[in-house]
């Protein structure tokens, strides 16, 4: 015997707003054609990709991906308290998922420094300039969820989300989840496949 809650369906919505998808849709489009660049660099000067390559630490980059992907596990779960009316909750996360995020700019910084000290700046070769452009747009987006993150914890902590009212929050962990599926895609390409 079926329950009335059963029958009716409730109908699904697309998460977060519509604006915010087209800006992920551009935001994706642009990353896909850096990714393209240095794709084709890479069969056009397979050597000097691969000794580049040699140069990156894969650890640091593991360490990266890491670190964003908990981030963005610790969003989803911060998204999911929302959804059950539960913002104070989701604020706690929401910094947690934060701090995590701290964690890949710091790795990411001792790598840059560690670069340049070594004399591995943008113009050493094809393979490291189109590594700066890429990890520094990347990383750029990476400050900027973080901002996005911030905002969205303090507005839990007023609780300016709820149960019925999250499609801000659902925006803001769209774009963080954004940032996280730009590194898994640039981590093996760029510090993994030959």
């Amino acid at each position: 015997m079926s329950t009335l809650a059963e029958t009716v369906a409730v109908p699904r919505r697309l998460p977060g707003d519509l604006a915010m998808w087209f800006f992920i849709l551009a935001e994706l489009s642009v990353f896909a054609l850096l990714i393209l660049a240095f794709t084709v660099a890479q069969a056009l000067h397979p050597q000097t990709f691969s000794e580049g390559r040699q140069l990156l630490d894969r650890s640091t980059g593991l360490a990266m991906t890491l670190s964003l992907l908990t981030a963005g596990l610790f969003a989803a779960l911060a998204q999911e308290q929302v959804r059950q009316d539960r913002p104070r909750r989701a604020a706690l996360l929401l910094w947690v998922a934060l701090l995590l995020a701290c964690g890949y700019v710091g790795i990411k910084l001792t790598e840059y420094a560690h670069l340049l000290a070594n004399g591995l700046g943008m113009e050493h070769n094809t393979f490291f300039t189109l590594y700066w452009i890429l990890t520094a747009f990347h990383f750029l987006h990476v400050l900027l969820g973080m901002v996005i993150l911030a905002w969205l914890a303090e507005g839990c902590r007023r609780r300016r989300y709820g149960a019925q009212r999250n499609s801000g929050l659902e925006s803001g962990v769209l774009y963080w989840h954004m940032v996280d599926l730009v590194w898994v895609l640039l981590f093996p390409v760029v510090y993994i496949l030959d």
